[in-house]
């Protein structure tokens, strides 16, 4: 159930619910923490079992993109959005036109991107009616779909982890349990492919699994359930979250736990039991960022080439991240954790200090 309370505990600064009869637009946005810039993360359309259920999500993700952004270095905070209702059939133009106008009446505070289910087409609509996105197509000065740059980032955490566990970055060879065949699924699984990893994958949607068939001539596909089994070098999770919990951990045969989901720990708990299992896990949160570090610099001027080079950092940071958990005999998700605290914090501490609080300038551009 929500309550004030949860907010509290959790930190978030505001939660708005958005509805429009006209075109059944039922939206729920979070704003966790702007400390170091206004409040980006994805709008993901879902079929909630209950509002409960959607509140759940939003606040757990929009706290996950704080520290994503925190620990990637960059001058964001943490939001997220959620629609309630049917992809298949219940998007239309005038709802996320709709959609659009709400955000605009934040002012800036919240910026939103693609996330799951929805598309370029989707961010179109959106951008008709607010500057505030990002993930709008290039034929418009945007970034387009944020996927490759996301699976891009979550190959060089893979890199990241072998070059910790096996003494060496390269992924031939190695082999890849791959759970989700989505856009950034199928993305990482062409990289993979391209790099001689050997792989096993599952997804429950024909399409995706016909699309990762072309892209990765070779690939295994196994039932949703048989993806936990395999004896592979690394798990990676790119469906939705929680996918690492009591059911599972004890049937993983992997070294690694790296993909592209966000949340893979069901509780963080789990991931001190990875850590007595001697199984390495990738920050999610960091190895993920990749779309994230390409749509925030669209409002700057995007290019591939600045995009591109942004996401390969995060192999260097992973590195870090790891060799702090070492260091501090700490599991990884608590050193990604408190990188991420240390840098909010140091912000907070001087926000006010000369001008007073003057709130976050991010420059707009014209709406579509």
């Amino acid at each position: 159930m929500f309550t004030f309370e949860k907010l509290y505990a959790e930190g978030h600064e505001e939660v708005v619910f958005f509805s429009d009869a006209s075109c059944n637009l039922k939206a729920i946005i979070a704003i966790h923490d702007t400390t170091l810039g206004p409040a980006l993360g994805g709008t993901r359309m879902w079929n909630y079992k209950s509002m409960d259920d959607a509140i759940y999500d939003v606040l757990r993700l929009s706290k996950g993109m704080t520290y994503k952004a925190a620990v990637s270095g960059l001058n964001l905070g943490g939001g997220k959005a959620v629609i309630l209702g049917d992809p298949t059939k219940d998007k239309s133009e005038a709802l996320f036109r709709s959609y659009g106008r709400f955000l605009e009446s934040l002012n800036g505070r919240y910026i939103t991107a693609e996330d799951v289910n929805i598309g370029v087409e989707d961010i179109e609509h959106i951008f008709t009616e607010t500057s505030y996105v990002t993930g709008v197509a290039k034929t418009h000065g945007g970034s387009g779909n944020p996927s490759p740059y996301t699976a891009r980032g979550v190959f060089r955490g893979m890199e990241a982890s072998c070059s910790k566990v096996f003494g060496t970055r390269s992924l031939k060879g190695k082999v890849v349990a791959l759970q989700g065949a989505g856009s950034v699924g199928r993305h990482l699984g062409e990289i993979l492919h391209n790099n001689g990893a050997k792989i096993f994958f599952t997804d429950i949607n024909e399409k995706n699994i016909e699309l990762f068939r072309e892209v990765a001539p070779g690939a295994e596909l196994v039932g949703p359930e048989d993806i936990y089994d395999i004896n592979c070098d690394i798990y990676a999770p790119c469906a939705l979250g929680a996918t690492v919990n009591d059911n599972t951990i004890d049937k993983l045969k992997a070294k690694i736990v790296c993909g592209a989901a966000n949340n893979q720990l069901a509780e963080p708990r789990h991931g001190d039991i990875l850590m007595e299992k001697n199984i390495l896990y990738a920050p999610d949160y960091l190895i993920n960022a990749g779309g994230l570090m390409n749509v925030s610099i669209e409002f700057e001027g995007w290019s591939d080439t600045k995009a591109t080079r942004m996401v390969d950092t995060i192999y260097d940071t992973t590195t870090k991240i790891f060799k702090l958990s070492e260091e501090n005999n700490i599991p990884v998700y608590k050193a990604t954790d408190l990188m991420a605290e240390k840098r909010i914090d140091a912000i907070k501490k001087i926000q006010g200090r000369y001008l007073g609080n003057i709130g976050h300038r991010f420059p707009g551009r014209k709406k579509r």
